[in-house]
């Protein structure tokens, strides 16, 4: 009996998603819970995946469609891959029949078709765009490996540039000749399109104002320098700054509450919990995953998971509960060069602290020059809730605390 491959059940807030790229082509057959599809959202990628295995036999949306809650993308047709490999022998080639041995290696090798594939070699003969049919498999009944289409790629890489080594001339037409005026058109994705939305949102909807402050890393550094290898040791992780940063962070919001409330029609809505979104540049544009229950978590438990974040954006992993929530946010232009920039506030939150790079500067430390680890700080916050002493005195005891790391453990 036929199964429709259906779109999932989207959550409240997402109300469609875009077909972004069928993975498998009509009379593919696949795997239990490989990957069929990718949908993309306005906040994440979505997986579609096979609930049998079998044979796809119909597509009903293209790359680029937009699609919601239950609706049909596909038709497949249950039963094991193996039954699809007759069907490739049962069709006749016009050449003399091959003797006797070659049948039997014919018949050893299901790659004429893809067919028995594991979703790892089928993804690399897409990527490189090589047919199984071309390679031969060193696995068990002639399957191919991974490192057999890795190996048969890298020929086929280096043979053109052996043979033809002014290949690479077919791409200077494609560079604008001197004096044009060349422009290309692209729509925008549907998390960049949401990415303008929110940004525009929150400069119409927000009173925003910008406090800045400098703080010395010396002490943090120092510590660093001094536990990184046994922090490393003992939690399997590196300990970063951010971890230092994120602690500070709550500090100053347990000393001023309104820095960590969002404004609710006309109340202002207090958080008794410390939900800090740290934003993550990933392949698909800017996204803030959320570290929940701060205040409750390690440094170490920080760094994990921050790490844990910064790999699933890369890979599109994220999930809409990563994305959801949050009572204030933190980004790091520094990592990109930042010397000072002004952070826009990431709605509902009614405040956000910008990091930026670190430059060793000459200044005045009890009467003396010294040079020192410098980094600007800067606060957005929404004025319509937190007055300036609030934020100037919130981004002072975030500076106050990396500049005296014990007060992070004393909590003072």
């Amino acid at each position: 009996m036929s199964i429709e491959i259906k779109v999932p059940q989207l959550p409240e807030s997402v109300s469609s998603a875009t077909v972004a790229t069928w993975n498998v082509k009509a009379g593919d057959t696949v795997s239990r819970d490989q990957n069929l599809l990718d949908l993309e959202t306005d906040k994440v990628m979505l997986e579609v995946p096979a609930t049998e295995a079998g044979t796809l036999s119909e597509i009903r949306v293209k790359a680029g469609d937009t699609v919601q809650s239950g609706d049909v993308l596909g038709i497949l047709e249950p039963g094991e891959a193996k039954a699809a490999a007759p069907a490739a022998e049962a069709t006749p080639s016009p050449a003399p029949s091959p003797a006797p041995a070659a049948k039997a290696e014919t018949a050893a090798r299901p790659t004429a078709t893809d067919d028995g594939q594991s979703p790892a070699v089928r993804k690399l003969l897409s990527e490189h765009g090589l047919s199984a049919a071309d390679i031969s498999g060193s696995g068990k009944g002639g399957r191919l490996t991974v490192e057999d289409v890795k190996a048969h790629a890298d020929k086929a890489k280096a043979a053109p540039k052996a043979e033809t080594p002014k290949a690479a001339a077919p791409t200077a037409p494609s560079r604008p000749a001197a004096g044009a005026r060349e422009e290309q058109r692209v729509p925008m994705t549907r998390i960049r399109a949401r990415i303008a939305e929110r940004l525009v949102e929150a400069q119409t909807t927000a009173a925003m104002l910008t406090t800045f402050n400098e703080v010395d890393l010396q002490a943090v550094t120092e510590l660093r320098g001094r536990y990184k290898g046994d922090f490393e040791k003992a939690h399997g992780v590196k300990l970063g700054f951010m971890s230092f940063f994120v602690k500070a962070a709550v500090e100053a919001l347990k000393k001023y509450p309104v820095v960590n409330a969002s404004v609710d029609g006309s109340d202002i809505l207090y958080h008794g919990y410390y939900d800090i979104g740290i934003a993550v540049s990933g392949p698909r544009g800017l996204v803030v995953p959320i570290l929940r229950d701060v205040d409750q978590m390690s440094f170490a438990e920080v760094e994990k998971t921050i790490a844990e974040f910064g790999s699933r954006a890369r890979d599109n992993k994220l999930t809409m509960d990563d994305l959801t929530g949050g009572t204030f946010s933190i980004t790091n232009g520094g990592i990109f060069g930042s010397m000072m920039s002004t952070p826009i506030l990431n709605p509902p939150q009614s405040a956000i602290l910008g990091m930026h790079g670190i430059t060793e500067r000459p200044v005045v430390i009890d009467g003396e020059i010294v040079i020192r680890p410098m980094m600007y700080l800067a606060m957005t916050y929404d004025h319509r809730i937190i007055d300036g002493r609030e934020a100037v005195l919130a981004l002072r005891t975030i500076k106050e605390c990396l500049e005296d790391p014990a007060r992070l453990l004393l909590q003072l």
